[in-house]
């Protein structure tokens, strides 16, 4: 049965995918409000949940939020048939549809060498910073049979009307930092702020421009509302005790290490990739400017912009399309991708496609799809139907083949 209807979607959309919206709260997070959900609806998942602060798009990847995660949490579904909420359609997860047609969807390719889809993106919301945290590297996930987790940052201007609390994120350490610095501060969690952030610089975050945060590196993302190309991984370890006096649990620390490595003060300094974090060229090396993917008067003149916004990882990439007003264009790229509608409205191969302006916890979108490897490579042909605003999307895609 999932293999007919992931069969009708391949064939009604042509080798386009409509995804439902995926909805992720974080108990430790106080929602920014910009993710364009409705007042009534962030905290959907219950108070105890916490409030919801991410939209993940193209996930395949489950969502680790503790005891109370749902069993569907974080994984995107292909709408197959129509209705007004995503309760009331059939639909399939991107995950089982991957496993059941992965060849005809990311192509022979990807899947020799990955396997599957291996990383997504989301929407980051938070009104506050997040305290000073790693995912860790491949080394050091495995020791709780889980991947490293790379991560990049991209600020839309779109949906940044205001830069919450603090939009400023440090990143990394400052050089002559020592192992017995950040030993001593782990030390002192239970003593208040265990001071860790005195050993980092804060950068101010600019709409419209990102960030390259590879696993092992320290960081505590600000407040602007950050787009986020990923890999299919949840792991993390919070090293900061206290942000703007509130408690981090400790459970957060030791969430993904070993239970007899909690008190190995370092084995937390072996989860950091030390040269990376006290970089003198930190800015330099891991800030990301956009760059257009060939000459900006040639895409104008054809009715469009194309932009790489993420471009500093092997494990995905991402880029920002804008089609003028009015203007049809067919964009080909080299393999499957995932895409969100940001601004304006249109069609997208035989899908119509909108950027809502507000939306109810359930609701179904037309904001968000996925492209088959075919289907890219043949090149999707994208009409701006507004004769005054731009349409804009932006594109993730995983490691190519």
């Amino acid at each position: 049965m999932e293999r007919q209807l992931v069969e009708r979607a391949l064939n009604e959309g042509k080798g386009i995918f409509r995804l439902t919206p995926t909805w992720v709260p974080r108990s430790f997070c106080i929602p920014g409000k910009r993710l364009k959900l409705h007042p009534n609806d962030y905290y959907a998942f219950g108070a105890n949940r916490g409030g919801i602060d991410e939209r993940w798009f193209s996930s395949t990847t489950k969502a680790d939020n503790g005891p109370g995660t749902t069993p569907d949490e974080g994984l995107s579904y292909i709408a197959v048939s129509g209705g007004a909420t995503t309760d009331s359609m059939e639909k399939v997860q991107l995950k089982t549809a991957i496993e059941l047609m992965g060849t005809e969807i990311l192509g022979a390719d990807v899947m020799k060498k990955h396997g599957g889809w291996v990383m997504y993106s989301k929407y980051f919301d938070n009104q506050e910073p997040l305290p000073f945290h790693i995912h860790h590297t491949d080394e050091r996930a495995a020791d709780v049979g889980q991947l490293g987790k790379p991560e990049a940052y991209y600020f839309p201007k779109q949906l940044n009307n205001h830069g919450g609390w603090f939009p400023y994120t440090f990143f990394g350490l400052n050089p002559g930092t020592t192992p017995d610095d950040i030993k001593r501060c782990l030390a002192n969690w239970e003593q208040g702020d265990n001071g860790i952030l005195d050993l980092s610089k804060a950068h101010r975050l600019v709409p419209g421009t990102g960030w390259d945060v590879p696993p092992g590196i320290l960081h505590a993302p600000g407040s602007m509302l950050t787009y986020e190309p990923q890999r299919a991984s949840d792991v993390f370890s919070m090293f900061e005790s206290l942000v703007w006096q509130v408690y981090t649990p400790k459970e957060l620390l030791w969430k993904d290490v070993p239970k007899d490595r909690r008190e190995d003060l370092d084995y937390y300094v072996s989860l950091l990739d030390w040269e990376k974090n006290v970089d003198p060229d930190f800015h330099k090396n891991r800030f990301m400017a956009p760059k257009p993917v060939k000459a900006e008067a040639e895409m104008e003149a054809d009715g469009y912009n194309e932009q790489w916004i993420v471009y500093k990882s092997e494990f995905f990439s991402a880029k920002e399309l804008t089609v003028r007003p009015g203007r049809t264009v067919t964009i080909k790229d080299e393999g499957p991708y995932g895409a969100i509608v940001v601004q304006g409205y249109g069609s997208f191969g035989t899908l119509a496609i909108n950027a809502p302006a507000l939306i109810r916890f359930g609701q179904m979108t037309e904001d968000e799809v996925f492209v088959t490897a075919e289907a890219a490579k043949s090149g999707v042909t994208i009409t701006n139907k507004s004769d005054r605003d731009d349409l804009v999307l932006l594109k993730h895609f995983g490691p190519r083949a």
